[in-house]
């Protein structure tokens, strides 16, 4: 696959100073760029004024943003505001974001952003008390505690992982790809914290001091009810041997598990279910897909399992659900023999064995029954919807269906989607795996094709009531061109028709840097039709935001709070903001500012560029599962921390980003 040629080429200074300085850290004043606009209709012109840098200094601002962090927290430590305060009304609860933290080890090798050691990171907030801490530990995986020596306190990386190939360790037969670092999204679910990834088990977590407990044992086969599972009968044909005779491979040398988990769930609240979705190892390597859709209950009781086998061959990080289907667009790749041969040998990243497949210039979105073996009217699902576009999905925000009055169903999905001509795997994040560097270029096109990068786009279709397809439609979500990710709702309104939508987008303020990192956060209203944004100050960036309803909220749907990470690299700090969701788009929109302790500052946060779920997704879980207490420490910002030294200084400046789920759990509440 090949990309647009980028505007330039970036390339680091020739004496760049260190990213990180020791000396005491400036005032922390709020920055005085920060804006908050509406836009009347679309948002198609810049929010501010053009910094004017150069190619160096965006350079670095751009690693800064990913440096790795081997620090952690041995307790709780007080966060405080720079900026006005906790509201009375912000509930109790803590707030996960999880995210690879080790990007270079001691010695010489770097990995690519996706196969970075999981450090998650919590955000414990006490509403009544109106204080707030923060928690950050490695997830103790199978991999970490075999590449971290803990009396050196030194690493050395033995897994390549699906994107990486080591420079420093075993390269060439090197077998050990499936470097389970969950590090990608959080999940709190019947009592228990899941750190998940895309290619494995979850490792559960303890909820208070973020301890690894160990491995979770995800139930997907052997619910109660048979009749509840649909299984493809078809006959045995040709890739099914192919497949009998990869497993053995795949599962034996490659330690691959059977099932890939996805990182990506839903919640269906009015049912109290938890939704996952796995498919099968061999699945990367033929040409047909088989997906395992798994719904639980309340106490993760396994109640249904559903199993459809497509014949495309699928890439699927994110997918999307209505109260009687689970919505998948096909992401379309293809086997690249060459990539494969060298990819097996460890001589290239093992995702080199997939290329996009760009075939078609329409996109098929499968629409499966949850509940029954046909859609609507009889439908078959094994034919996908077509839509006109060339879209590959990165992040769904919602999905809602409706019926009309002549029996005939209406779908409309909102999501956050790039071009095939711009996606590539070995590039995310602009990782060259060869250098070993973060190219910026990658991310940011010059114009005209900066239409290739993620964008949010509403999808409607119509089926009238024997299932047949009467129109299915793309379109920017109201008129937005800007590049965005990580569209989040209101989770009461998941699965319903919703006014507002928010996302992480770009102001277009930095003339080297136009595209991303984002530094804006924008709130659509659907129904005017209208925009409203809050932007950051100069050298300041956003990782995903995500909507927290007040905890006397019962009215509506934008009554509640934004939070979002704000990564300032002009001061080296990082700090939690909550923004009043009714006024983005006005003077006072943020309600607060929390800073991060120096020594504790973390990378750049976003979801799998992807892109990186990294929502992330987020949901606020049923009512029956809000309760979490938090134990406030009085210690001051400069608790202890384990590890070595507060900021690892890498030479190759690789991130540690924080781009995947977030989860935020309030107190219990009467309704």
């Amino acid at each position: 696959m090949s990309l647009p040629l980028p505007p330039k080429i970036f390339l680091p200074p020739s004496k760049s100073p260190p990213t990180h300085h020791h000396q005491a850290p400036p005032p922390l004043a709020p920055p005085r760029a920060a804006i908050s606009i509406a836009i009347p209709e679309t948002g198609l012109e810049r929010t501010g004024t053009i910094h004017e840098e150069s190619t160096s200094s965006a350079f670095r601002d751009y690693q800064s943003l990913f440096m790795s962090q081997r620090s952690e927290t041995v307790e709780p430590v007080v966060i405080k505001p720079i900026e006005g305060s906790i509201p009375v009304d912000f509930p109790s609860g803590t707030y996960y974001l999880a995210g690879p933290g080790l990007f270079e080890d001691d010695h010489g090798s770097t990995v690519h952003p996706l196969d970075g050691h999981g450090y998650l990171r919590a955000f414990h907030i006490d509403g009544d008390k109106r204080k707030a801490t923060f928690t950050a530990k490695y997830v103790k995986t199978e991999a970490k505690q075999e590449e971290h020596d803990p009396v050196t306190d030194t690493w050395r990386f033995t897994h390549r992982g699906p994107f990486s190939v080591l420079k420093g360790g075993k390269r060439f037969g090197n077998t050990k790809v499936m470097k389970n670092v969950a590090n990608t999204s959080v999940l709190k679910w019947a009592g228990r914290l899941l750190c998940l990834w895309e290619g494995g088990e979850p490792y559960e977590i303890e909820s208070g001091s973020l301890d690894t407990v160990g491995r979770f044992n995800v139930a997907i086969n052997g619910c109660d009810d048979d009749d509840d599972s649909d299984r493809d009968v078809a006959g045995h044909d040709i890739w099914d041997t192919a497949a009998g005779l990869l497993k053995p491979i795949l599962q034996g040398v490659f330690k691959m598990p059977p099932k890939r988990f996805l990182s990506h769930y839903k919640i269906d609240d009015r049912r109290k279910r938890l939704l996952t979705v796995t498919c099968n190892a061999e699945d990367m390597l033929l040409p047909r897909s088989n997906f395992t859709f798994c719904e639980y209950d309340s106490e993760f009781k396994l109640i249904q399992t559903r199993e459809f086998k497509i014949d495309d061959h699928m890439m699927i990080h994110d997918w999307a659900v209505t109260d009687t289907h689970y919505i998948l667009f096909a992401n379309r790749v293809k086997l690249n023999p060459i990539g494969s041969m060298a990819a097996m040998c460890g001589m290239s990243p093992m995702v080199s064995a997939l290329t996009l497949n760009p075939s078609n210039e329409s996109s098929p979105i499968y629409l499966l029954p949850r509940f029954s073996e046909k859609s609507i009217g009889g439908r078959d699902w094994r034919v996908p919807v077509e839509v006109s576009s060339q879209l590959w999905l990165i992040h769904s925000g919602n999905a809602y269906e409706t019926r009309d009055d002549n029996g005939g169903l209406k779908i409309q999905i909102q999501a956050s989607a790039c071009s095939y001509r711009w996606f590539d795997f070995q590039k995310m994040f602009g990782y060259d795996w060869q250098s070993s560097k973060l190219d910026p270029s990658v991310m940011n096109l010059n114009s005209g094709d900066d239409k290739l990068l993620p964008h949010l786009v509403k999808v409607s279709m119509t089926l009238d009531s024997i299932g047949n397809c009467k129109s299915c439609d793309v379109e920017p979500l109201n008129g937005w061109n800007k590049p965005s990710d990580f569209p989040v709702i209101n989770s009461s309104w998941s699965g319903e028709k919703n006014k507002y939508m928010y996302c992480a987008s770009s102001s277009g303020t930095r003339r080297e840097l136009p595209h991303f990192p984002f530094d804006m956060v924008v709130k659509f209203d659907l129904d005017s039709n209208t925009v409203r944004t809050w932007s950051t100050g100069a050298r300041r960036f956003v990782g995903e935001p995500m909507f927290v309803p007040k905890s006397s909220s019962e009215g509506e749907e934008d009554d509640g709070y934004i939070i979002v990470v704000e990564y300032a690299v002009s001061v080296e700090r990082c700090f939690l903001v909550i923004l009043d969701a009714k006024k983005i788009g006005e003077s006072d929109a943020v309600v607060t500012r929390l800073a991060v302790p120096r020594n504790l500052t973390f990378p750049m946060g976003f979801h799998d560029h992807c892109l990186v779920h990294c929502s992330l997704h987020w949901c606020i879980l049923c009512q029956e599962h809000r309760g979490i207490t938090n134990h406030l420490s009085d210690a001051d910002a400069s608790s202890p921390t384990m590890g070595r030294s507060p900021v690892q200084d890498m030479n190759t400046k690789h991130a540690s980003s924080s781009y995947h789920h977030l989860h935020y759990l309030p107190k219990a509440k009467t309704i």
